[in-house]
């Protein structure tokens, strides 16, 4: 059999995917992987007590806009690696950005605070289990962004894995934000972004075993 009548006889019932199938995709598994995080938070942790009282102040919904931009940028990284040579270098520089830009403020408000209130800021109650918890919340986020990538078409895997840990820790830090109390941003700008950054870093090595095809 010819080469070209070979490519003919497997293209021919090929169907054009459509366009918005990979956004699709994204979307069904990060939303269950918020699901079910969002139940593991509030089955492990609970919801913070006095959270209407906090939903009527500016540090909360500082802490939730930080963490929300983080993730959406996360969740975007996700579906740009998930083309051939998918690149989520513009996803990294917003995220510099956003990283750079709450450091400022976090570290405007430390400067101008009493010094007896700096160590307070820094490690507030829940300095020895804020991180671990974030990464925690994110491990099942990180599984449905796996699956959504293991359906796709990556080609950068350590990048894959980097945009599917980064995303997972992203909305695990939001869903961890509706437990914790913690509104200092000093103490946000540290220890939710190492939540973030953690879950990152372990997707970037798994996704060189867990995405390959």
């Amino acid at each position: 059999m010819a080469t070209d009548d070979l490519i003919a006889r497997l293209a021919r019932d090929l169907k054009p995917v459509p366009r918005s199938s990979v956004a699709k995709r994204v979307a069904i598994g990060l939303g269950l992987g918020f699901a079910a995080s969002w139940l593991l938070m509030v089955w492990w942790l609970g919801m913070r007590p006095d959270l209407m009282e906090a939903s009527a102040t500016m540090p909360f919904w500082g802490k939730l806009a930080y963490t929300l931009l983080l993730a959406v940028i996360g969740a975007w990284a996700v579906k740009r690696i998930a083309y051939p040579l998918g690149s989520i270098v513009i996803n990294l520089i917003l995220m510099a950005v956003a990283l750079f830009a709450f450091g400022i403020l976090a570290a405007g408000i430390f400067a101008m605070a009493p010094p007896q209130d700096h160590y307070g800021m820094l490690t507030g109650k829940s300095i020895a289990v804020c991180t671990f918890n974030i990464v925690l919340l994110s491990m099942p986020l990180l599984i449905a962004a796996f699956w959504v990538l293991r359906g796709l078409a990556p080609t950068r895997l350590t990048s894959a894995g980097a945009a599917a840990g980064i995303a997972a820790g992203a909305i695990g830090s939001v869903i961890y934000s509706f437990h914790c109390t913690e509104s200092a941003m000093p103490f946000v700008a540290i220890w939710y972004t190492l939540g973030v950054l953690i879950p990152g870093l372990i997707g970037a090595v798994a996704g060189r075993f867990f995405l390959r095809w």
